[in-house]
């Protein structure tokens, strides 16, 4: 379907026609990618993108005027919402509610493009069970003098972590940024708290094994040239982007899963909007099987009790705008700590 000076394009989504106005509006200036090539980059990932996000809310990053204009995340369903996309209830940290799309089709997604969503943040949860999340996601975030390399190296040891703690199995893929995401798919059985929980504990155990290399300090003066295993990520209402997101980024990078064989060679710049499709079409989706898994987090929780009980390791800082919670340290960062002492 070739480009119409502006004028609206119909795009074939699944059994839908999905109507895209303004397709030749430029997203990425500096390659000069348009929205027109933003929706046919999901279209070309349509199932991938369709298993990281199916019925899991999902909060929107709008760029409607594209990578230079003004920006915003949309976590409430829009008024226009079409009566085909389903909602999920979440709670949010307050105790308000809200309604997010869940997407169940392609199609859902192909909409979203439409209003300039570049990268969709699902909830680790499904609609029908709001609180309890499916997935436990490990970001490994580079700090100042550090980068995806280091990030791969923790990545490879978050994987001996995961597997010694209830054998449990990592998908990783780029951040579409310098860092890493390993995803876990786990039963819902637990609460955000508890898996939260789970995750400090990995991050401690990852630090244990290599303290030169990894950290859990939340205060940004502690943390070194290390990467960064940022635990809160995994608190209620904070997302990750999903696997073959755009990201908002000058060469319009993805977000892209890998096999662990991969981790080594690949580098995040790899992969992008044009580069992606390709790579799609030949090896399809390498985190297809993603949902045949649901792994349990005993052992992650019992390590954490041990941590607390013979280390002395308890609950870490939550985001700042979080109410205090129940057994969390005080939120003031060591310096102005010991300055107040």
């Amino acid at each position: 379907m070739g480009k119409s000076n502006g004028a609206a394009v119909e795009l074939e989504a699944g059994e839908r026609t999905v109507r895209l106005s303004s397709p030749d509006r430029v997203m990425f200036p500096e390659p000069g990618y348009t929205k027109l090539d933003v929706a046919r980059y999901f279209l070309s990932v349509g199932p991938g993108i369709l298993r990281a996000l199916r019925d899991r809310p999902t909060t929107l990053q709008r760029y409607p005027e594209g990578l230079d204009g003004e920006s915003f995340y949309q976590k409430r369903a829009s008024k226009n919402l079409p009566d085909w996309i389903p909602t999920g209830t979440i709670t949010f940290p307050s105790g308000r509610h809200a309604d997010e799309m869940c997407p169940t089709e392609i199609a859902a997604v192909i909409w979203a493009a439409q209003y300039g969503t570049l990268t969709f943040h699902p909830w680790p949860v499904r609609r029908e069970h709001p609180d309890h999340p499916d997935e436990l996601r490990i970001d490994l975030d580079p700090q100042p003098g550090t980068d995806y390399t280091d990030a791969v190296r923790a990545a490879h040891e978050l994987r001996s972590v995961l597997h010694d703690f209830g054998g449990l199995r990592g998908w990783p893929k780029t951040s579409g940024g310098r860092g890493m995401h390993v995803f876990v798919p786990i039963a819902p059985h637990w609460t955000f708290v508890e898996v939260r929980r789970a995750a400090i504990a990995c991050g401690r155990e990852l630090e244990r094994r290599m303290p030169d290399h990894a950290t859990t300090a939340w205060w940004k003066e502690e943390r070194g040239e290390r990467i960064f295993v940022d635990f809160n990520q995994t608190a209620r209402d904070r997302t990750i982007a999903s696997a073959y997101s755009v990201r908002p980024r000058p060469n319009a990078p993805v977000s892209a899963p890998l096999r662990w064989d991969e981790v080594d060679d690949a580098r995040p710049a790899d992969f992008d909007i044009g580069s992606m499709p390709a790579r799609y079409a030949e090896l399809g989706d390498v985190h297809e099987d993603m949902d045949e898994h649901a792994f349990r987090l005993d052992a992650l929780l019992e390590l954490a009790d041990r941590d607390e009980r013979d280390r002395g390791l308890g609950d870490m800082p939550y985001p700042p705008e979080y109410p205090k919670m129940p057994g969390e340290p005080k939120r003031v960062q060591p310096s102005r700590a010991r300055h107040e002492d």
